[in-house]
């Protein structure tokens, strides 16, 4: 690739063999770690996923999709988790794009996402394939969003790659039984408890897409 420096490649490259060797082997990289570190990490990619608080909008797209791929959405949102945890700034240096860059970015998205819960307007058309649907917003940005992907980056500076990788499968676990579960939980709030939710946790979208915009922004206009 033009421009791209050799020695951003041999780091991503001894990224990717060290993890998945330490993984093989459980052995800790650099330090020990304790169950206390595992559910630190644990609760922490629970917090910034926050896929209960998503509920709403999970079961919004779902209506307007005709269905999503449960299975599909776990996976390809594994997947950029996984694939962050492996090379994390190095793969956005290659690709030009910084980690304060691709927070913003995901902001925007996520501020339009809170907008249609709050306003009921439509900026996501329904698309006839489910699978797009899936990728785009709820495996990326509503699950492995900027907030998930940046805190996994900050997270390998303190707790080693086993820990964060284990954190990340018990997550996924719960993001795949709320994905499964919205019908019920669409059943038990019912039509009017379903609008109250979805207006209020579309306030609360808005307010952490901006949050991370504001938190970002400055960075890309120094001075």
């Amino acid at each position: 690739m033009s421009g791209v420096p050799t020695r951003d490649y041999r780091v991503l490259s001894t990224d990717l063999t060290n993890l998945f060797l330490n993984l093989i082997r459980h052995k800790a990289p650099v330090m020990e770690w304790t169950f206390k570190d595992w559910l630190t990490v644990s609760f922490t990619l629970f917090a910034v996923i926050d896929v209960v608080g998503s509920i709403p909008l999970l079961i919004s797209l779902k209506t307007k999709l005709g269905g999503i791929s449960e299975a599909r959405a776990t996976l390809i949102s594994g997947l950029l988790m996984i694939i962050f945890l492996v090379v994390g700034e190095n793969l956005l240096n290659i690709m030009g794009v910084d980690v304060k860059s691709f927070a913003v970015a995901g902001s925007i998205v996520i501020f339009i996402l809170g907008l249609e819960l709050v306003l009921g307007l439509e900026f996501f058309k329904p698309d006839a394939n489910v699978e797009s649907g899936t990728l785009v917003p709820i495996a990326f940005p509503l699950i492995a969003g900027s907030g998930t992907l940046t805190t996994i980056i900050s997270l390998k500076a303190n707790y080693t790659a086993l820990v964060i990788f284990s954190g990340i499968l018990v997550n996924l676990l719960i993001v795949y039984i709320v994905l499964r579960s919205l019908n019920i939980i669409a059943r038990i709030l019912g039509p009017g408890g379903l609008l109250a939710v979805r207006k209020f946790f579309g306030v609360i979208l808005v307010a952490i897409a901006v949050k991370i915009f504001a938190a970002n922004i400055g960075a890309l206009f120094p001075g």
